[in-house]
Parts: structure tokens; sequence; C-alpha cells
């Protein structure tokens, strides 16, 4: 029997997610039953925080889950918790992430203010929340203040709260702004209480998001399930590059038991760029494949920006761990047997400060910060 025709190990799968718009696949691949093909059943288990993710994955209450990027790096390297063998399956979308500032400071920098001038209006340092300590988030608000010239860790105080709470806290005055995914922007942004200041697309245009990540063991146990799994979400993903497949998936996802959002808040940042913002890239799911290849390099990153804020700093292979860690084998066979294009294992991206990154060399590449930890 060919490895790739292999009938799933497990039939009925547990998938977390939080509540936010990049879950889409998630929500599509359920609703619309498209592991039935793959001989799989998904069940979706909401979540009320990255930190409840990581520990029922550890704990085998959920098999796979919707998930930062960086939570599986930071798992991995037992950085601030538990430490577990992770597999990245594959990436679920790329962009469509923001930050958002509180009413004063968004409109000083809407009106001219730099950055940093804008926070040092405050006179106190700025707290401004991120979504979990490893996470894509925190990264994406240190790159973005470090391009800036404010220091993340010296100058600003950061802080985690669940994706869900941002824009209340932000209401109650806890918060100076966040960095998060969608529809929370949209969410502040309607009560008045901040303003989306910069796309996670202008720092890093069509980084990697969400991805698709489950403990190692469980790749390993249970490798035609995974490969099943993966099949399932390339076709939620495909589904999602229909602009009607996502107007049609914003009114389930606005239900109490996904997001709790009325539509009209997460409809405009998902189906379009961002609502439209002439500076943002689009969140993107799919692309004929282009979004989903778990590409070593994109590991490799996070562990570089672990060790430039001091996060990590023991004598590892960083290479090697990203290698073990994205499943590209698995991933490959999984696209190829559904007729998925895979793309280049290498490519250079420029980021908003005018570096570039390939994966090539990443000592060089760490060495080129002169803001670090």
């Amino acid at each position: 029997m060919n490895i790739t025709s292999s009938p799933p190990e497990r039939t009925h799968l547990r998938l977390g997610f939080v509540a936010l718009s990049d879950a889409a696949p998630l929500a599509v691949a359920a609703l619309r039953e498209l592991g039935a093909r793959h001989g799989i059943a998904i069940e979706l288990c909401r979540q009320p925080s990255w930190a409840a993710v990581r520990d029922k994955l550890l704990s085998g209450e959920i098999d796979a889950a919707h998930a930062l990027y960086g939570l599986v790096y930071g798992v991995q390297l037992g950085i601030g918790g538990p430490q577990a063998d992770m597999a990245v399956l594959m990436v679920l979308n790329r962009n469509g992430q923001a930050i958002t500032l509180s009413r004063p400071l968004a409109d000083a920098i809407r009106g001219g203010a730099s950055v940093k001038d804008a926070l040092r209006t405050l006179e106190r340092k700025p707290v401004i929340a991120q979504t979990f300590p490893t996470g894509t988030h925190a990264m994406w608000l240190y790159y973005w203040l470090a391009a800036h010239g404010v220091h993340p860790l010296r100058d600003v105080q950061s802080v985690v709260i669940p994706p869900p709470r941002m824009a209340d806290a932000l209401v109650e005055g806890a918060l100076d702004g966040f960095c998060a995914g969608e529809p929370w922007h949209a969410v502040a942004e309607a009560r008045n209480a901040g303003g989306t200041v910069a796309y996670t697309s202008e720092i890093w245009p069509d980084h990697p998001e969400k991805v698709l990540a489950c403990r190692r063991d469980f790749a390993a146990l249970y490798p035609a399930t995974a490969r099943a799994l993966v099949r399932t979400m390339l076709d939620a993903c495909a589904w999602l590059d229909s602009t009607a497949h996502r107007t049609e998936i914003v009114q389930a996802l606005a239900s109490e038991t996904l997001l709790g959002v009325p539509s009209r808040l997460i409809e405009p940042r998902l189906v379009a760029a961002d609502g439209g913002a002439a500076r943002a890239l689009p969140v993107r799911f799919f692309d004929g494949g282009a979004v989903n290849y778990p590409r070593v390099s994109d590991g490799l990153w996070f562990i570089t920006q672990y060790r430039r804020w001091g996060l990590l700093d023991a004598d590892i292979d960083d290479a090697g761990i990203a290698a073990s860690v994205n499943q590209t084998a698995l991933y490959r066979d999984a696209a190829q047997a559904a007729g998925v294009a895979l793309p280049a294992e290498r490519h250079a991206a420029t980021f908003c400060d005018a570096r570039v990154w390939d994966g090539g060399d990443a000592a060089a590449y760490l060495a080129g910060f002169e803001m670090r930890a």
C-alpha cells in the first residue's frame, strides 16, 4: 500500500483554537466536514488562551491545534514553561495581525509624530500587551518597536493577555496598546479605544503566523492521521481563497461558539486587506499552496529572535532544532498526494528595517542587530 493512501490510525480528532479570525481553516474543516473524504472527523475545542492550548496539547486533551508559530518553538526549547518535543505540520495563514495603540497615541502617530516621541508623551513606561512570551505577536511587537528606536524590554512594559481580552483592557485603561490577531483590533477601533498603527505585513511581508501544531510523538505514532489532517486543512485553506467563501464563513465565525464578535467587525479585515488599508497585505490561507509549506528557515528565524532578546542562550544546534520541529517530509507527502505544489525551500524576506532574512547564515544575521537584550 502506498504510504500516502494508508488509512488514518485515528478517526476522531480534537483540535484546539483561540477565538481569532485566522482560525477560519479549522472552522471550515469542521463545519463543512472536509475530513470525511480523508477518513477523519474533527471536533473543535475553543481555548481561552494560548497557555491553555499549550497545556492541553501537552496533556493530550487536544490532539492538534491552531497555534502561534512561536508557541511551538517556545515549548520545544522549554522557554518559560514545560519542554516537550513539538511538531509544526503546516502553516495555516500568513499576515492578518496588527498593532493597535490607545487613541491619543495612535492620533499622535497619524499626525506625524514618531513612534518613539509618541510613547514618550506618557512620561512613564508604556504598557503594551502581546499574547504569549515566545509567540508571534511578541516577536512582531519587539521587532517593530526596535525598528523605531524603542527598546522593547527596557523602554516598554510588555505583558501577556489572551487575545479576546485585549480590547477590554484597552478600554479600561490597563493598556496603552497591544499586538494580536483579528478581530480584536477592529473591536478596539469600534469601541473608540484605540487605532491600528501598524500591520504585521509591514514588518515582515507575508510572514508565517498560525500553524497546525501537535506533539511530535503524535505525528510519529499516527503518521497517516497527521497526513489526513494536513490534507483536510489544505482543502479548507484552498476553500478560503474565494472571496465569496470568506464572506460566508464570517457568519459562522461570529457565533458564540467560535469568536462571539459581530460579523461586521470580522468581515472587513478577513475578506479584504485588513479592512482595505492600502499599506496592508491580505491574510493569506492557501495561494496554490505557497502559504502552507512549513519552511525550516521560518522556524529558525524565531530562534534568532529568542537569542536577540535574551530568551535563549543555550549552545544548541538551532538549525537542527528547526529541522526536527518542522515536519517537511510529512507535509510533502500530504501535499503531493493532494496535488498541491511545493514552494522553494529557500525564500528571502525583507523586513521593515531593510534587514534581509533567507535562513542562510543565522549567526551573521543575529550579529547584525544593534538593538538587543
